[in-house]
């Protein structure tokens, strides 16, 4: 721990990667006497791959490149007469699977529908920022404690890392996601209407912890955080309801954390919008009452139809999506498992319900454990498709009984202006040729 001052920034080093190959080539034989069997061999090895490196130049030009000649490794016929690859630093995912982010300027939306199970990995986890990755050095990075407090203390990461640590599963939500679809249908798939949401496990020390440590004081109210961000994001907390569960995070999933979700160091409000979560993480200030950021005035509040507009909505409520099938997917008529993800900033899902008729009739679906509060939860219903026209829907409840609201309730509350914390039940319309749209009902 430090005397309060300056929090030092990192300045951008490293040299950038870069990637090579090699080509193959041909050797011309010329040789006038009679050819030995050995030599005739050798001409013969020589010509395949002469006519080899033809056809990889032909291919290239017509675009037909076999995934070998573009540098891949070739399984073999039977993986169990070849040695296999030796262990390395880091693990890579299989060069067969090309599962992956879909990227904007600002930023990145998972791909749920291609996911298993509730933790979304690390480098699949969504991503948004206001101003772009920074590149901190950890050794240089301070977390400063101040305002309404009896010990103004910086502290370093390390030093961070010596309180006792905490570990818990949740999820973060934009509070933008499906922001687009107030409008009109627009997203092609579920990543595009919903991607903005992800779960890990996320591992730090206890706000209450380090609040102890400086000696917060009872009229501190609220809590300014700042990131290390070009943008100094920052978002005004009303202590009185984060002191729970609020961590500060420096792990993700067992490893520190992604640049891209804060590292060295990031807020986790568990249930809250993804902006109040800050990330790169160096001021904490507690005060009063609210600091009245751009953040939380000109922006992240909700536009009501009389002309106001709501401030300081910080929970993200009950909310759910089919992701198979899905837009942009293809069914084949018989047996098909509906499956999706269902969350609440509330607590538990305790409940979700399926229909396949755009709502006249809904089912119970089946959920999948673990069923944990804030935490994406999986759910699934077996289903039987002949080749008719089909609406699918899904709308779940949590344990408080707030339900998921139709698009058509959503809009009688909040109009047509506002864009956060759309949550309204997702349509996806099943054509007789088994194609998946995304609709409005």
């Amino acid at each position: 721990m430090e005397s309060v001052g300056d929090i030092g920034r990192a300045e951008p080093e490293g040299p950038s990667e870069s990637w090579s190959h090699q080509t193959a080539g041909s050797e011309a034989v010329d040789d006038r006497r009679s050819p030995s069997p050995s030599l005739e061999q050798n001409v013969n090895r020589r010509t395949f791959v002469a006519r080899a490196v033809s056809f990889i130049g032909l291919a290239a030009v017509q675009g037909l490149t076999p995934a070998w000649a573009a540098g891949q490794p070739i399984p073999p016929d039977d993986p169990t007469r070849v040695p296999g690859s030796s262990p390395s630093a880091y693990g890579q995912r299989s060069t067969f699977e090309d599962v992956r982010r879909l990227v904007s300027s600002s930023h990145s939306l998972t791909p749920l529908h291609r996911l298993h199970g509730v933790i979304t990995p690390a480098a699949l986890h969504f991503e948004r920022h206001h101003n772009g990755v920074p590149l901190i050095d950890p050794a240089r990075h301070r977390l400063l404690i101040h305002g309404l407090v009896a010990r103004p203390v910086i502290f370093t990461l390390a030093e961070l890392m010596r309180f006792p640590s905490v570990s818990r599963t949740a999820f973060i939500e934009c509070s933008g996601n499906s922001g687009e679809e107030w409008r009109e249908p627009k997203g092609k798939t579920a990543q595009e209407t919903h991607g903005l949401t992800s779960t890990s496990e996320w591992t730090g020390v206890m706000l209450t912890t380090l609040l102890r440590e400086v000696g917060a004081k009872p009229e501190a109210a609220w809590m300014l955080a700042e990131g290390s961000d070009a943008a100094a994001m920052t978002r005004s907390i009303p202590l009185a309801c984060v002191l729970d569960e609020a961590l500060v995070c420096y792990a993700q999933n067992g490893a520190a954390l992604r640049p891209e979700q804060g590292y060295p160091l990031r807020l986790l409000l568990p249930g809250w919008e993804g902006n109040a979560n800050i990330k790169w993480l160096r001021r904490l200030e507690l005060g009063a009452a609210p600091w009245m950021t751009r953040e939380e005035t000109s922006r992240y509040t909700d536009l009501m139809p009389d002309g106001t507009a709501r401030q300081f909505t910080f929970v993200m409520e009950a909310k759910s999506v089919i992701t198979s099938p899905s837009g942009g997917q293809r069914i084949e008529p018989g047996f098909v498992e509906i499956r999706g993800l269902a969350w609440s900033g509330r607590g538990r899902v305790s409940r979700v319900e399926i229909s396949t008729d755009g709502g006249r009739t809904w089912k119970p679906a089946q959920l999948q454990e673990p069923i944990l509060p804030k935490c994406h939860t999986r759910f699934r219903l077996s289903w039987r498709w002949e080749g008719q026209d089909a609406i699918l829907q899904s709308r779940c409840v949590d344990e408080t009984g707030y339900a998921q609201p139709t698009r058509e309730a959503l809009i009688g509350v909040r109009g047509m202006n506002s864009y956060y914390h759309y949550n309204a039940i997702q349509s996806w319309k099943v054509l007789p040729d088994g194609q998946v749209l995304n609709v409005h009902v």
